[in-house]
């Protein structure tokens, strides 16, 4: 018995080695595709558009720059001001967003930091009195900061290579800025309770309405008011181009899309995965209007003291591993934009082709 136990420890090392190595050959590769890929699309932007678009794997100063925003970093802390006619923000946005290095890269500074460390007997010294840079701002700006100027409009931008289907670009042709919204519930506003359904990241509400809606009871039906919504950038809700889909968006967009659309006062709130952050944050800003709140496998993740939180959960759910499988796809999704680009563009725009296809094969 002992014996296979330790045998097992063997084979599990060893296959740990070997997903190591061979992690690091397919994702170098990677770096590489994704750096020419980078190229391509700028040339290929340029040649049919006239133009060409900044990624998030140059500079931050040139996509901040030609985007009209500004980009205020400090340590472990990035935030955008957007400015435009009618309004300036200031978002919190994540360090990810602009701090994806390559595997390679990684691994150099790793070794140089191991070397550092050697060299001062495993001992880390840091500098203290150290500050970090602040900026102030006037009241005038501080009560732009706080929204109290009317919000921007939400722009369509759409490039070759996004589809240019009636269903993906229903929201353009519709005059609102509003999200789309399923509500289910008795007619004439004699609901006595609202219920808000918030879906997951790569969802939309008919997570909720496909599955939750058609098996309620009737006495659930004639008692509450079921109102689905999709996300910014999902299903059949606006997906502006120039967002960079803050939480701040995220919220700011279902209070004006629900809580003010149908005058809800008070809800309970049944949330999913990306959706259970905004609704702990719905709840933070309501505190007197929450009935109730329900998490369905809310993302948390245990961050050890001293790891930037940002950079310590990317690396926790895209590895970047060839095993398993979920680890490579979300590490291809997390950390190359360019190889998500391409994607996009062979199963995304052509989705209308592969949603037959499904159709023709299952029959269903």
């Amino acid at each position: 018995m002992a014996g296979m136990c330790k045998m097992g420890s063997v084979l599990k090392f060893i296959g740990g080695v070997l997903n190591k190595a061979v992690s690091f050959v397919v994702f170098s590769v990677l770096d590489l595709l994704d750096f020419i890929l980078c190229y391509g699309y700028k040339v290929a932007d340029f040649c049919i558009e006239a133009e060409w678009r900044p990624c998030y794997c140059s500079s931050a100063k040139e996509a901040i720059t030609s985007s009209g925003k500004i980009l205020v970093s400090e340590q472990g802390e990035s935030k955008i001001v957007s400015l435009n006619s009618s309004k300036l923000q200031l978002e919190d946005i994540s360090d990810t967003l602009y701090s994806r290095p390559s595997l390679v890269a990684e691994v150099s500074k790793l070794t140089v930091n191991e070397l550092k460390k050697f060299k001062l007997d495993g001992t880390a010294k840091t500098k203290k009195g150290s500050t970090r840079s602040t900026f102030t701002i006037n009241s005038i700006i501080v009560e732009m900061l706080q929204g109290k100027m009317v919000g921007r409009q939400l722009h369509h931008i759409p490039t070759w290579s996004d589809c240019d289907c009636k269903f993906c670009n229903s929201w353009t042709s519709s005059g609102k800025d509003t999200l789309y919204v399923k509500a289910q519930g008795p007619k004439d506003n004699k609901a006595r309770e609202d219920v808000i359904f918030i879906h997951g990241f790569i969802s939309s509400s008919a997570f909720w309405t496909e599955t939750l809606f058609p098996n309620f009871s009737d006495t659930a039906k004639s008692t509450y008011r079921f109102l689905a919504v999709d996300l910014l950038g999902f299903g059949r809700s606006p997906k502006p181009a120039d967002s960079l889909y803050t939480l701040r968006e995220h919220v700011g967009m279902i209070e004006e899309s629900v809580l003010e659309a149908y005058e809800v006062k008070s809800f309970h709130i049944v949330a999913h995965s990306l959706g259970c952050i905004l609704a702990l944050a719905l709840a933070v800003k309501h505190p007197g209007s929450i009935k109730s709140l329900t998490l369905l496998t809310p993302p948390y993740f245990l961050v050890p003291k001293g790891e930037a939180a940002t950079q310590y959960v990317m690396r926790k759910l895209a590895p970047r591993r060839v095993w398993p499988v979920m680890a490579f796809c979300t590490s291809l999704a997390c950390w190359y934009e360019h190889i998500s680009r391409t994607i996009c563009l062979v199963i995304c725009k052509n989705h209308r082709l592969w949603e037959f296809l499904t159709k023709l094969v299952t029959r269903n």
